[in-house]
């Protein structure tokens, strides 16, 4: 699985608002929203929030990979957001995070879902691909830098 597969352009938030975990999890579920991808956002977020529950999706390095399993979508959602200044999400190194893929799978897409994951984890995984995310000076420069060094691996 490529990451553009699950992950077009318009999915990119340069410059994410929120201050906390909550606040960034609401903004992003409201972006979904607004992309016209999802209907009410309130089960969404409630669902995220019940996922960090079982732990941190703060993974580590900078990066949260927040997810849930939602009857909001049919298929595999990726959103990616920055946040420059960083935001507190009780990440397993403790360090702020910049760097927020969100990922909203249906219920029934459990190969999918961990797939995207691991794939994610390991993209973002690459510490000069945070350096050029946190550097670039918009949305398309974000995405490109994505989808490059995803074309780098099979």
């Amino acid at each position: 699985m490529k990451i553009a597969e699950i992950f077009p352009k318009e999915h990119v938030v340069p410059d994410l608002k929120g201050t906390d975990k909550q606040s960034v999890l609401r903004e992003m579920c409201e972006r979904l929203s607004q992309l016209g991808l999802v209907g009410e956002t309130e089960p969404l977020f409630e669902a995220l929030l019940e996922r960090e529950k079982l732990g941190s999706t703060g993974i580590g390095e900078n990066v949260a990979v927040p997810h849930a399993k939602s009857d909001s979508t049919d298929h595999l959602l990726c959103l990616f957001g920055r946040s420059v200044a960083g935001v507190e999400f009780e990440s397993l190194d403790k360090l702020p995070v910049n760097f927020v893929c969100l990922l909203i799978a249906p219920p029934h897409s459990t190969g999918q879902h961990l797939k995207a994951l691991a794939r994610i984890s390991r993209l973002l995984k690459n510490q000069d691909l945070r350096t050029k995310i946190l550097q670039a000076d918009d949305a398309n420069k974000i995405y490109s830098a994505l989808i490059d060094e995803d074309s780098k691996f099979i």
